[in-house]
């Protein structure tokens, strides 16, 4: 096992009716921004918990963040952070909205050029503006971690950012907001997490036991409840298991003393950037050429996830490896997602030829667990996935 070091700060507020703790989170003397998305929260019933819960506080609302958020829209909610005072953030929603309000929270103490130059330029922040989070979407764990990404249209890019002062100071988990959100959502929101696991644990063995077990765990149970969340999302406990499972899947403890890959979600990114592919769609799409590409250096990783998760244990471990990553192809599948860039888009020629070229540009020349997944490497692996 590598060596590592572990903190998470944020606090879970988990359960039935748990919005209703959130009067007792925030400073009383706070002026909040409060963040959303398309007004989804308006029609099941978040929102009217949430303003309940913040009757005594001085609030100021900003809707509309996309699903990608967007570098522009966040700009004008960061002016109206300047204009109004705010001095506490609260994001209600799923990824995005958490994500925006990180990039807010970052922004609002930049003393930078430009805000951007936070993304381009990896700045990491030491100490944003606090905020919590009211989850209503289960997928990306940005509840409970330090990351962000954001979108900017204007030139087609999706960037990563984070640092420790990008933690929420609290997060309140009520598995019952699961029951409005639409099968397409579900379906992502499983993929996402799955994925992020993977990230995290296909790489290669260094004798972290406890970790497989935790990642393995994780995937267990995604694919235990994964029906069940489809069919029924009123299903308290498999709702229950799903959002938690969505959280401990990036919240940092399963990344600790093992290797990380994470080149899938680089690649991942550009697909959105490019072509407004969902998330966790694009990484159904890279996923499977990504693994089969670099099949040698993840073969026994692939072989032992054969064995514990999909309880293959015929063949030799190039035969169990080749296996799982049909499995897992199958997995998306069934949960409706597609697995080619081609299924998204007619307009794929060239692609793989681009997002190489952005890396080279960006400097990314050594991606994954191992540092050598080049730009001519990543230009092979999109391709494998039209």
């Amino acid at each position: 096992m590598n060596n590592f070091e572990f903190k998470n700060p944020t606090k879970i507020i988990f359960g039935k009716e748990a919005i209703k703790k959130l009067e007792n989170e925030i400073p009383n003397d706070a002026k909040v921004l409060l963040l959303y998305g398309g007004g989804s929260i308006k029609k099941n019933g978040v929102y009217e918990q949430v303003k309940t819960a913040l009757s005594n506080f001085n609030v100021v609302e900003f809707g509309g963040i996309p699903a990608n958020p967007e570098y522009d829209t966040l700009i004008k909610a960061l002016t109206l952070i300047k204009d109004e005072k705010i001095t506490y953030l609260l994001a209600v929603g799923g990824g995005s909205v958490i994500d925006g309000t990180k990039f807010l929270s970052a922004a609002a103490l930049f003393n930078g050029a430009t805000p951007w130059d936070i993304l381009t330029q990896k700045i990491r922040t030491e100490k944003g503006m606090p905020f919590g989070t009211v989850l209503t979407l289960p997928a990306t764990g940005s509840e409970m971690n330090s990351g962000a990404v954001i979108t900017r249209a204007e030139t087609k890019e999706k960037l990563a950012m984070g640092g420790p002062g990008l933690f929420p100071e609290f997060s309140i988990l009520d598995p019952q907001v699961i029951a409005s959100i639409p099968r397409r959502q579900l379906a992502n929101g499983l993929t996402d997490a799955f994925t992020h696991v993977l990230e995290q644990y296909m790489t290669y063995p260094v004798g972290a036991l406890l970790q497989d077990r935790f990642a393995e765990s994780i995937l267990h149970t995604l694919l235990e409840v994964a029906p069940k969340v489809l069919k029924n999302p009123s299903n308290y406990q498999a709702a229950a298991n799903f959002m938690w499972s969505c959280t401990m899947a990036l919240n940092g403890l399963i990344q600790k003393g093992v290797p990380n890959d994470w080149a899938v979600h680089a690649m991942g990114h550009e697909l959105t950037a490019l072509f407004g592919i969902d998330h966790a769609r694009t990484l159904a799409i890279i996923v499977p050429s990504h693994y089969k590409y670099n099949f040698e250096a993840k073969k026994e990783k692939l072989a032992q996830y054969a064995e514990r998760v999909w309880q293959i244990t015929e063949g030799s471990i190039d035969d169990k490896a080749y296996a799982a990553i049909e499995k897992t192809v199958n997995f998306f599948h069934e949960l409706g997602i597609d697995t080619k860039l081609s299924d998204y888009t007619i307009d794929y020629q060239g692609t793989a030829e681009e997002i190489a070229k952005r890396f080279t540009d960006r400097g990314w020349l050594a991606l994954g667990e191992h540092q050598d997944i080049t730009p001519e490497k990543v230009e092979k692996i999109v391709k494998m996935a039209y």
